[in-house]
């Protein structure tokens, strides 16, 4: 006798039938989700990727052969359906997609049957991350994590449809290339055939992107794995996937303008949603000052002000001595401040101090500008009202206080703002907020050695007007670098490269590289450029974090098929493991003593 594969043809998911299909006969595979008996008569229901169907097994249609082997379903064997789609009438479940309809089974095949799984396949679950993690097949068959994946699908859909469209060129890179030092630590891999040295699983395609302006092919793009050996986190993960993007003969307006396209064909395609253009613009300078931080959540309308002109002879010793040494004062105002309690405010002081801060001060603004709260004791009258007027202060509203260098006082108060939104439900959930960083600093200068590092890469254009600063002024110097913000997450970042040999060397100057140095790290880049390398810039967004967001997930493992724990492991398969003497002895590599790793092949 013919299978059932040979006698049908699938004819429609589990998602796809409405009340206009009634009377249709119909062929449907999945796994059986659940089984209900109702005296004789066998409800399941049908799941796939798509979605649910009920399916009635009932003795006034059925075969006794049929329903015999209805009888022994059990949740998650696969099988195969075939029958008529009938209308629930009155019985409807408004749940459900396809819950207008069920399909009275004629014939039936199980495929497979399936023990009993190590936990339900169902979204709510209150199952250990570990377990779901080893089980890692099973927990993707839940319906929120099978959405996940579908809305990820559709996004590189959307990216080379939308590229492609504009004269983009999908070109891929090597995974195995030189290590360069520097940047995030790269995973190093043995080469058999050459002794002794070792490829580096590349962080991202940089260099070799580069070259490929050079090469003539002006708008590159790769949707493409990258690697790095760091420590893990919700947003973390040792290998992780790049939206990656170069252009010849740009401006940062013309590339923003391509992103930002794409972007709204993304939100369009897979969420339904419009996304006003163009986006928002904000400086380095102004996103610290207002913000704190350089990856604002604009869906909190709190803003940070700097009260340090106004800390002059306050008579608050704090505020005082903090600005004599060259700090600042960091304020928030928050409205309505009385939604806050005392013991919540009191908290504040231990949620500072993982960034640094020694101490949040508050006070609680009465009538007539009139103070409460433990600076109130000392400031003088003149200048409570001048730090009232600086932070907008008047009747009701709380000011919360961080005196600390700038970058401390900053980082903390970009904090408790997103603490404050959080605990006030000032957040608006629902929006999604972009806005393009712009003009960053181009160095990180320590303040105590004065030693100068690349705040982005070495690579990075500095801006026109800052170029005479290279040797003088080297903090001051500003970037031709952006990044793409949404809700307070970077999704991508990017800037317009150096492609002049002069003012390359400057900046190789600037940060310590010698020429030999330079010509060992990046010598084919630099020969490269000595062939005409055309003016370009480029950006990579995070694969994972734009579908984190977009997904509602709440860690980049619930957008990526099979990813690693916080300590780079993988539960199902339990890698890394150890491998064989005879496979390090081909690799010329002796193990460690006291490492004796998991058995491996």
């Amino acid at each position: 006798m013919a299978t059932f594969l040979e006698r049908h043809g699938r004819s429609h998911t589990c998602g796809q039938l409405r009340d206009t299909d009634v009377g249709s006969h119909v062929v449907l595979t999945g796994w059986v989700g659940s089984y209900r008996d109702h005296g004789g008569c066998v409800f399941i229901d049908l799941r796939d990727r798509e979605g649910i169907t009920q399916i009635v097994f009932d003795p006034s249609e059925s075969s006794p052969a049929l329903l015999a082997l209805a009888a022994d379903l059990r949740t998650e064997h696969c099988i195969g359906v075939a029958g008529v789609v009938k209308s629930r009438g009155g019985n409807k479940n408004p749940n459900l997609a396809t819950g207008a309809i069920e399909v009275w089974a004629d014939d039936l095949e199980v495929f497979s049957t399936s023990d009993t799984p190590p936990f339900p396949i169902e979204d709510k679950l209150d199952t250990n991350e570990a377990l779901r993690l080893k089980y890692r097949y099973l927990d993707l068959r839940r319906p929120k994590l099978q959405k996940n994946l579908i809305a990820r699908s559709q996004i590189t859909k959307t990216v080379r449809e939308y590229l492609g469209a504009n004269r983009f060129l999908e070109i891929e890179t090597p995974f195995m290339v030189k290590y360069t030092p520097g940047g995030a630590r790269n995973f190093l891999v043995p080469s058999r055939l050459n002794p002794g040295n070792f490829y580096a699983l590349a962080e991202s395609p940089q260099i070799f992107k580069q070259l490929l302006m050079v090469a003539g092919y002006d708008r590159y793009f790769q949707i493409v794995r990258c690697f790095r050996d760091e420590d893990l986190r919700l947003d973390r993960q040792p290998e992780f996937t790049q939206i990656d993007i170069e252009m010849s003969f740009v401006t940062e307006e013309i590339l923003q303008t391509i992103i930002e396209g794409m972007v709204a064909a993304l939100w369009k395609d897979v969420l339904g949603l419009e996304v006003k253009l163009p986006m928002r613009r904000m400086t380095y300078a102004e996103a610290m000052d207002k913000y704190g931080v350089d990856k604002p959540d604009l869906r909190l309308d709190l803003t940070l002000c700097d009260l340090s002109a106004g800390c002059v002879d306050t008579g608050f010793r704090v505020f005082d001595d903090v600005v004599a040494k060259g700090g600042i004062v960091k304020c928030l105002r928050v409205p309505d401040g009385d939604r806050l309690s005392r013991s919540q405010l009191d908290k504040l002081t231990d949620f500072a101090k993982p960034y640094g801060a020694k101490g949040v001060a508050f006070v609680r603004v009465g009538d007539g500008g009139g103070w409460a709260g433990a600076p109130a004791k000392s400031v003088t009258d003149l200048a409570r009202a001048r730090l009232n007027e600086l932070a907008g202060a008047g009747p009701g509203d709380l000011l919360l206080f961080v005196a600390d260098k700038a970058k401390v006082a900053n980082t903390c108060m970009g904090a408790i703002r997103l603490h404050i939104g959080e605990l006030l439900g000032l957040i608006r959930k629902g929006e999604f907020q972009f806005m393009w960083l712009t003009d960053p600093p181009l160095f990180e200068v320590d303040d105590a050695t004065g030693e100068v590092a690349a705040s982005h890469h070495p690579f990075t254009s500095p801006r026109h007007v800052d170029e005479g600063l290279l040797e003088s002024a080297p903090g001051q110097v500003l970037a031709r670098a952006y990044d793409l913000v949404l809700n307070g997450v970077e999704v991508g970042g990017g800037s317009i490269r150096i492609h002049r040999s002069d003012l390359q060397a400057r900046i190789f100057k600037a940060l310590g590289i010698s020429d030999d140095d330079a010509r060992a790290k990046f010598g084919f880049l630099l020969d490269a450029f000595k062939y005409g390398p055309p003016p370009h810039g480029g950006i990579a967004l995070g694969l994972d974090r734009l579908a984190m967001i977009m997904a509602g997930a709440e860690s980049l493992r619930d957008v990526i098929a099979f990813p690693k724990t916080q300590k780079g492991s993988d539960l199902m398969t339990d890698c890394p493991t150890g491998v064989s003497k005879k496979q390090l002895d081909e690799l010329f590599i002796q193990q460690a003593p006291n490492l004796p790793g998991k058995p491996g092949a």
